[in-house]
């Protein structure tokens, strides 16, 4: 038996991942207990898609698992041992402005939960390859002291920046307002590299931007394309907080980030640190991406724009993959903003039609 644990196996990016090294041949344990209905409601469940896996999928077995729990994580690896091959570690508290609301309980899954599952590793498969979803809110607001200049529809960097191509993974995560959220994966991403120079593990930290996808569950506060897509197939109103609406992410959709992930789980390194997202092949401003939601099926959403920002973030974040492609130059960006869009636009019509 090869096993791969996946947290966070329900969500965006761990459901991907369940099925991507399911069809790899490997069996599945998902570990999942919806604390996403907790952070955003009922309507951000993910229980969904659990039960979606459990049905699709011969060899995934799903456990409803606390990851700050250390002693339900520790009895979890021993079961498995040296069959577990990988972890793809997604589980997390997503959200700037929730972290400030229960402190102790973002920084607990998202640092401790780290911590729980790095030490189950090492004392149970040491030779397991360890992915994190990082996140580009490790860099605080540094990005927001670029010399940006504002156009009609969205922000950019001066041409003659170096981070013009994107910001590497040379910014520093010092001396910034991060927001609660920042910090405990500052924790986790610190911990993460640790355990890959410290004790020579296959540990790698990606360090994504907008992570997106037909599968997202996506909420007020948190999955900016996927809640933009809902409020239009839905008609809801939307708010855009901050920027004049201009700000501008790199969305990278799930497919192409497991793809990464699988790139460096065959050939993994030990402490690797790499900023991942759509780049310059992929990213987009909220107005431009209304505008793309009109143009591509017809949706006329609904907005305003408030002139408070939210803490922490970014006015303008595109990632430089070049370090990535360096180490794994056969991976290639696939998915840009408009067929991203065209697949989350006709999952959640689909989803909108199923009866509650």
């Amino acid at each position: 038996m090869s096993v791969i644990i996946v947290t966070g196996s329900a969500g965006l990016i761990g459901s991907e991942a369940s099925r991507f090294f399911h069809q790899q041949g490997f069996d599945i344990i998902g570990i999942d207990n919806d604390m996403r209905a907790y952070f955003f409601g009922q309507e951000a469940s993910t229980r969904w898609n659990t039960e979606k896996q459990k049905k699709e999928l011969k060899n995934f077995t799903h456990v409803s698992l606390d990851i700050r729990d250390q002693q339900d994580i520790n009895n979890l690896f021993a079961k498995y041992g040296t069959d577990i091959k990988g972890i793809i570690h997604t589980a997390a508290q997503p959200s700037h402005d929730w972290a400030a609301k229960e402190p102790f309980v973002d920084f607990t899954i998202n640092a401790n939960g780290t911590l729980n599952l790095l030490e189950a590793t090492r004392l149970h498969a040491p030779e397991a390859v360890f992915i994190f979803t990082s996140t580009n809110k490790v860099y605080g607001d540094t990005p927001n002291r670029l010399p940006l200049i504002e156009t009609d529809t969205r922000w950019e960097i001066d041409p003659a920046h170096h981070y013009q191509n994107g910001i590497d993974e040379q910014m520093s995560i010092d001396h910034t307002k991060h927001s609660l959220f920042g910090a405990s994966k500052v924790a986790a991403d610190i911990l993460v590299q640790e355990y890959g120079k410290y004790f020579g593990m296959k540990t790698a930290c990606f360090r994504g931007g907008c992570l997106t996808g037909p599968a997202h569950s996506g909420a007020k506060l948190h999955g900016f394309l996927a809640y933009l897509v809902k409020c239009a197939v839905t008609a809801r109103p939307y708010t855009i907080f901050g920027y004049q609406g201009k700000q501008v992410r790199d969305n990278i959709h799930s497919v192409d980030l497991i793809n990464a992930f699988w790139a460096f789980f065959q050939k993994p390194r030990s402490g690797e640190v790499y900023n991942i997202g759509g780049a310059r092949f992929a990213n987009v401003s909220m107005l431009e991406a209304i505008e793309k939601i009109k143009k591509l099926a017809g949706y006329e959403l609904s907005y305003s724009v408030s002139p408070e920002n939210r803490i922490g973030d970014h006015i303008w974040y595109i990632s430089d993959v070049g370090k990535f492609k360096n180490h794994y130059p056969d991976w290639e960006l696939t998915y840009d903003i408009d067929t991203t869009l065209q697949e989350m636009i006709a999952a959640t019509e689909a989803r909108n039609r199923q009866p509650a």
